[in-house]
C-alpha cells in the first residue's frame, strides 16, 4: 500500500538548513541571479564583495536542483585528460585550465572557512586508474603530460594499487583533490549572504528576460517583474534551452551509496578514485563511513526514462564496484539520477553569449562543476565590467 503521495512537509520542512520566500512584488537590483545552486551562491558571494545589491531566484527550493544530486568530488582533472586537452585548445588554455583547477580547490576551502561552513571539506589524494590492459600506455602518456607540466603526480603500478584492494593495472596518484558535501556549502553561503544583504526568492521562476532602455527586466511566472543592470544565469544544464548556440550535449548520470560501514575502508579514508572508462566510473568515502559511487552515463532524453532506468543502473553500479574492490562488500542503501552538461572540450562556458544584452552566463559544466564554478568567480566582474580576462577568452560562446 502507498501510505503517503510525494514527500511530507515535515520531511521537507527537516531537511531545509533555511528557508525562504517567493517573491510577490516587483523590486529593482543592481544584478540579479538566477540559479540558487552553488553555481549561484558562490557568485552571491562574490558581487556582495564587490559592493553590489544582489537578488537570487529559483524556481525550486534553494539548492534542489543539480546541486542535491552532486557527488561532491573536487579534482584539477578535467573530463579530458591533459595531453588531449593540449591537442584540443593549446598548450597555454588546457595547462591553464588544470592549474586553475587546483587553485579552485584550495579557494573553495577558504570560502568555506570563510562562512563557517560545517560542509565537512578534506584534501584527499585522486587515483586515476584503468582497469583495462589497453589503457595502460593511454595513462602512461597521461602522467607524463602532467609531470612535464610541473603537477605532482606518482605513478602507482598493479602491485602498488592491488595493496589499496584495488584491482587495476596502472594509475596516477595526483596531491590535489578533495571532498565536501556541497549542499550543506550552498546552503551555508547562501545563509551568510543572505544575513549581509542578499535578497534571496525560491519558487520564484523566470517566464522571459527583456532588454530595455535603462535595465534588463525579468519577467516572473507570477506577473511580477525584477528589473537590473545585469543578471547572471547560473543555471546549469537548463541554460541550453535559453541559448541558441550548442553549447553541451545532455547526459543522465546515475550514483549509489552504500550502507555505513563501521570502519570506513583503508583507501577510502584518503583518496577518491576514478577510472578511465568511458563514461568512467568514481568512487569516494563520506564522513559517516559510507562509500559513494557513480557513472553508467546515457545521452539524456526525458527525465521519465532517465529515473525508469534508475534500478537497472543500480544493479550495473554495484557489480562494477565489486570488480573494482572486490574484497570490499558494497551493500546499497540509495540510488538516485541526475542530468548534467558534457561540452566537446569538457570546459565550462563563462560571459556573454550576445555582446548587446547584459546577461551572463556561469556554466561548470561536466564532472567539474564546483571547481569550475569557483573559477568563475573570478570573471564574474570582468564580464560586468567588460573588461578583460583570460578565462573569457579561453571559455567564450561560440569557440
Amino acid at each position: 500500500m502507498d501510505i503517503r503521495s510525494n514527500e511530507p512537509f515535515w520531511l521537507i520542512k527537516n531537511s531545509l538548513p533555511q528557508s525562504y520566500p517567493s517573491l510577490q512584488t516587483s523590486i529593482t537590483a543592481d544584478v540579479l541571479i538566477i540559479g540558487a545552486g552553488i553555481t549561484g551562491a558562490l557568485m552571491a558571494y562574490k558581487l556582495l564583495g564587490e559592493g553590489k545589491q544582489v537578488v537570487m531566484v529559483d524556481k525550486r527550493d534553494i539548492c534542489n536542483g543539480s546541486t542535491a544530486a552532486s557527488t561532491s568530488l573536487l579534482q584539477y582533472e578535467i573530463d579530458v585528460p591533459l595531453h588531449r586537452l593540449i591537442e584540443q585548445v593549446g598548450l597555454t588554455c588546457a595547462v591553464s585550465s588544470y592549474q586553475s583547477g587546483e587553485k579552485a580547490i584550495r579557494e573553495i576551502k577558504k570560502v568555506a572557512s570563510e562562512v563557517g561552513s560545517e560542509c565537512g571539506f578534506k584534501y584527499v589524494k585522486s587515483v586515476y586508474f584503468t582497469s583495462t590492459k589497453k589503457d595502460v600506455e593511454f595513462l602512461k602518456q597521461e602522467f607524463q603530460s602532467r609531470k612535464d607540466h610541473g603537477f605532482n603526480v606518482k605513478w602507482l603500478s598493479e602491485e602498488e594499487l592491488a595493496l589499496m584492494g584495488l584491482k587495476a593495472y596502472g594509475a596516477i596518484e595526483s596531491k590535489s583533490g578533495a571532498t565536501l558535501d556541497v549542499f550543506v556549502l550552498a546552503n551555508d553561503i547562501l545563509k551568510y549572504c543572505s544575513d549581509r544583504g542578499l535578497q534571496v526568492y525560491d519558487r520564484t521562476g523566470v517566464e522571459k528576460i527583456k532588454t530595455e532602455k535603462s535595465s534588463t527586466v525579468a519577467y516572473l511566472e507570477n506577473g511580477m517583474t525584477i528589473s537590473a543592470q545585469h543578471i547572471v544565469h547560473c543555471t546549469g544544464y537548463e541554460s541550453t534551452r535559453t541559448i541558441s548556440e550548442k553549447i553541451a550535449n545532455l547526459k543522465s548520470t546515475y550514483a549509489i551509496i552504500s550502507e555505513a560501514y563501521e570502519t570506513l575502508p583503508k583507501p577510502f579514508k584518503d583518496r577518491i578514485f576514478w577510472n578511465t572508462d568511458s563514461p568512467y566510473l568514481y568512487f569516494r568515502g563520506t564522513h559517516d563511513n559510507r562509500i559513494l559511487m557513480g557513472g553508467g552515463d546515457k545521452d539524456f532524453r526525458n527525465a521519465t526514462l532517465r529515473d525508469a532506468i534508475l534500478p537497472k543502473k543500480e544493479r550495473e553500479l554495484a557489480k562494477s564496484f565489486e570488480k573494482c574492490f572486490p574484497d570490499f562488500p558494497f551493500i546499497t542503501d540509495y540510488s538516485w539520477a541526475g542530468t548534467f552538461g558534457e561540452t566537446k572540450d569538457g570546459l565550462p562556458y563563462f560571459g556573454k553569449p550576445d555582446a548587446h544584452k547584459n546577461e551572463h552566463y556561469i556554466l561548470g559544466f561536466g564532472g567539474n562543476g564546483i571547481t569550475f564554478s569557483v573559477m568563475g568567480m573570478d570573471a564574474i566582474m570582468h564580464s560586468i565590467n567588460n573588461t578583460p580576462h583570460h578565462y573569457l577568452e579561453y571559455y567564450k560562446f561560440n569557440r
